[in-house]
């Protein structure tokens, strides 16, 4: 009786330590599932076709493409507008731009200048702020673009400080070609092309008044001349000096809201984000970390330090994408080197679609490919919004898995901010869904019925997914205008335009089967799909009820809030030094101030 005594309770005090063994396992498990660190890894304009994930075979992402290896790799990834200010606000928030008023109703769809008073209205909810409530450390590294100052040059309004990150280093705006020497520029073709009809206008309206006042048809005031002149003179010494002075005014790093470099050197940029990344991850090892790590490649102009320059088969832009290849690579190791990775949820992806209309002076492709599909940036073809979609999260999310379901950037909103213990806004309207269902197997189908591509402020087209069918049908109520017409692009024009002349507008619309058709080459007609006219009902009435859940709010991209404006400029010295200065090899910075 005492041998079975004794040996009754050992049983019982071996069980004993299973369970509690077992409880503290499901504890880590509960708590590093419901607080994971979490890396955003954003490319500006990098084509679906660039990568060895996607099918690439001739630029090398081994980096990348491990995160494909290891995780989920979603074949229809959507972003929600195919430029880049708008595509950022609804990554950030997980709601259409048009709701934010971060979508324009004029020609130009994003902001171009430091000292633009638009911006991510400060009354927008970011993962950032909800993740920051939280208690996770938060840093901006890299490109930002949406927006800086409201009313004073030191308000801050639209920083991204003011939205929730706790450490911005980077770009307030975006790479231009304007802001690396003998690379060209986008908007000299533009303004010559705008600026000849008013100056020849003007130029006919003032020999026309000299012509009637000299044979004495008509009496202008001598003085209202004068002050007609002057102002034109004026203006036009603004706009020469501006432009003259754009890459000083535009083009420069900052450190939270200092800033650092002005103009912006590119050399040894990409290695100077990625340190900055790995050591923002290196301080937080042991607190719940946000990182988003907004690469400026490969937007032009392009750039690759000497360890890259020339190394890829694809000239200056492959060399880029193998640049920031290395850089993801920096940042995986710097978690496996502090055994964070299978506490870390990574996610990498695109604004957009490739640029397809970059081509250097020289004649050099500085454009992404976007592998088979239409188009490419700032049209909702879909080269200009199916964008890469890779997310890993070791033994949570299946490795080597594809989901071809619809999802779109905006679904990072909803899926961090649940992941991070976070609530959804209640007074608003989410457009994202959560992806972990998804990405665990738990559910096969999006939560994505329908997804609306928006051209600025214009409803382009609508994705229909219905949810006992197998199609993805894309309807187009207008297509924008090629040039050359027998072109994949706006050649043209650079990007085309939503509007007017720049576009085709179709009755009935266009509709196109995605799972059959992806490369969009074939309209369906009544004649060749016999369910044509239900399939236009059913979208029209999604249309109606997505239009309905609108409602009016400022536009922060309208032409009062894009036009620079000197009093907002950002300047480590004063304008008549022309916003010099270097504080990355060494010195303390200045504060910011109106020159």
């Amino acid at each position: 009786i005492f041998h079975l005594f004794l040996h009754t309770r050992k049983k019982m005090g071996l069980l004993l330590l299973l369970i509690i063994c077992q409880c503290a396992i499901n504890s880590i498990k509960t708590h590093s599932v419901s607080k994971p660190n979490i890396i955003l890894l954003l490319a500006d304009d990098l084509g679906i076709g660039d990568l060895g994930c996607y099918g690439n075979r001739t630029l090398r992402t081994p980096n990348i493409d491990k995160l494909a290896e290891e995780g989920v790799t979603l074949t229809q990834h959507i972003a929600a507008s195919p430029l880049c200010t708008p595509s950022r606000a609804a990554f950030l928030t997980g709601r259409y731009p048009i709701r934010s008023g971060m979508a324009a109703f004029s020609r130009v769809g994003v902001f171009l200048f430091s000292a633009s008073s638009g911006g991510l209205p400060s009354e927008e909810i970011t993962f950032s702020k909800l993740l920051k409530q939280k208690g996770y450390a938060t840093a901006l590294i890299g490109k930002w673009h949406l927006g800086m100052n409201c009313e004073r040059s030191n308000d801050f309004c639209h920083h991204p400080l003011s939205h929730g990150f706790d450490y911005f280093y980077g770009l307030p705006v975006t790479n231009f070609r304007d802001c690396k020497p003998g690379q060209g520029s986008v908007f000299l073709k533009g303004v010559q092309k705008d600026l000849v009809i008013p100056i020849r206008i003007t130029g006919i309206a003032l020999v026309s008044l000299a012509i009637v006042q000299y044979i004495g048809l008509l009496k202008v005031p001598f003085h209202a001349l004068g002050y007609f002149l002057l102002i034109i003179t004026i203006s036009l010494v603004v706009l020469i000096f501006f432009f003259y002075h754009f890459r000083h005014l535009n083009c420069f790093l900052m450190r939270d809201h200092q800033i650092i470099q002005q103009p912006l050197s590119y050399e040894n940029l990409t290695q100077r984000l990625t340190k900055e990344a790995m050591q923002f991850i290196e301080r937080n090892t042991d607190v719940p970390f946000l990182l988003v790590l907004s690469y400026l490649h490969v937007h032009t102009a392009l750039y690759a330090s000497e360890d890259f320059k020339g190394k890829s088969k694809h000239g200056l832009y492959g060399d880029s994408v193998e640049e920031m290849d290395w850089s993801v690579g920096q940042v995986l190791d710097v978690l496996e080197k502090h055994n964070l990775s299978d506490k870390t949820f990574v996610y990498f992806t695109s604004d957009q679609g490739a640029h397809v209309e970059e081509i250097s002076s020289a004649g050099e492709v500085h454009g992404g490919y976007n592998g088979i599909y239409k188009g490419g940036k700032s049209t909702n073809w879909e080269g200009g919004i199916r964008v890469p979609g890779l997310l890993r999260w070791p033994g949570v999310v299946q490795a080597g898995a594809y989901i071809d379901e619809p999802t779109s950037n905006m679904d990072i909103f909803p899926t961090i901010v649940k992941l991070a213990d976070a609530q959804l806004p209640s007074d608003r309207i989410t457009d994202g869904h959560d992806l972990l269902p998804l990405l665990q197997r738990k559910v096969t189908r999006s939560k994505h019925e329908f997804l609306f591509h928006y051209c600025n402020a214009y409803l382009n087209a609508v994705r229909w997914h219905p949810v006992n069918g197998e199609s993805v049908w894309k309807v187009f109520f207008f297509t924008p205008n090629f040039s050359p017409e027998d072109s994949n692009g706006c050649y043209d024009s650079h990007v085309c335009f939503c509007h007017g002349g720049f576009i085709t507008r179709h009755d009935p619309p266009l509709l196109f089967d995605l799972s059959r058709d992806p490369e969009e080459k074939v309209p369906l007609t009544p004649e060749t799909e016999s369910r044509f006219y239900e399939i236009l009902r059913v979208v029209h009435q999604a249309v109606d009820n997505h239009t309905r859940s609108l409602h009016a709010v400022p536009n922060q991209l309208s032409w009062d809030n894009l036009l620079w404006k000197p009093w907002l400029q950002l300047c480590c010295s004063s304008l008549f030094q022309s916003c010099y200065c270097d504080y990355e090899s060494g010195g303390s910075p200045l504060q910011v101030h109106l020159g």
